[in-house]
């Protein structure tokens, strides 16, 4: 059950976007982002002392190399040197008895930015992946993703949708992640590449799940399963498709406009909170004025 969770999610929503898909995740012309540096101290923070190794796992990029290279420097800026390259390509790779006793001595796991696909296509059904839910579900385990490492860590993965025709059915395409989480849908880049009908269209489709629509420069940290508390400098939009109404997504023809009722929409920024299993919304530093 996701209440006896031990382990933190730690989804960010990537970079600045310079016209590419390649999600660079830190990378911003070669030079550290402020911003995500903070989000990295973050998650140096929640991993522990500075000797604890983290593991960045770089198979959703096609620029591994260099994307490694970047977080390694941030990271040892921030006084974190024991920071290792998962560089998987392929699935012999993810069954290589190497990264699995890697993954079994790591405190952490770090997820790039890149194709979602391509973590879902070679994790799904290894030995790595199980260890990573094993230890996730049962210790104090940090699983960090950018971009597309956060898109991938729910169950049910968006993969593909151009924002501009969201809004008609079939047009945003998902299948299954890597199911750290059954109960939310991540997007990214979620203000900067105008992607809330896309994440609209999948809660409708899957109402039961908490649509989260992550901003650049932007993450959630995900404690116990479902205790989202807000972090970076942007924002984090919140759907929640419980008390939806009209909904016309399962009677429509494919390429038709959805219409749906009743979506709840929350803002959240740094230190808000948000309980998925209660629906309830927690104010950061709530001061009221007499």
């Amino acid at each position: 059950m996701e209440n006896e969770v031990k382990g933190i999610l730690i989804p960010i929503g990537g970079a600045e976007d310079k016209g590419t898909d390649l999600e660079l995740g830190i990378i911003q012309r070669n030079n550290l982002n402020f911003f995500e540096m903070g989000i990295l101290k973050v998650i140096a923070e929640i991993v522990g002392h500075e000797d604890k190794r983290i593991e960045v796992i770089t198979t959703a990029s096609s620029i591994p190399d260099e994307v490694f290279e970047n977080y390694r420097s941030a990271f040892e800026k921030l006084g974190r040197r024991n920071v290792g390259h998962m560089r998987i390509r392929n699935r012999q790779d993810a069954t290589n008895h190497h990264f699995v006793r890697r993954l079994m001595e790591a405190d952490a796991v770090m997820f790039s930015g890149g194709n979602q696909l391509r973590l879902t296509a070679i994790f799904g059904g290894t030995r790595f992946l199980e260890i990573l839910h094993e230890r996730y579900r049962t210790e104090h385990f940090v699983i960090a993703g950018t971009s597309a490492g956060a898109m991938a860590m729910s169950n049910t993965m968006i993969y593909q949708g151009n924002a501009s025709n969201a809004h008609l059915k079939g047009e945003v395409k998902i299948t299954t992640g890597l199911g750290f989480n059954k109960d939310i849908i991540i997007d990214s880049h979620f203000n900067k590449r105008g992607r809330f009908p896309r994440l609209a269209q999948a809660v409708a489709a899957n109402p039961q799940a908490i649509g989260i629509g992550l901003g650049e420069d932007t993450g959630v940290i995900i404690r116990n399963g479902c205790e989202l508390e807000g972090i970076g400098s942007g924002a984090t939009i919140i759907i929640d498709g419980r008390f939806i109404r009209h909904n016309n997504i399962a009677e429509i023809e494919e390429g038709q406009p959805i219409s749906v009722e009743n979506l709840v929409v929350h803002i959240m920024e740094k230190g808000n909170k948000y309980n998925i299993r209660t629906r309830r919304f927690e104010p950061a530093n709530v001061n009221v004025t007499q």
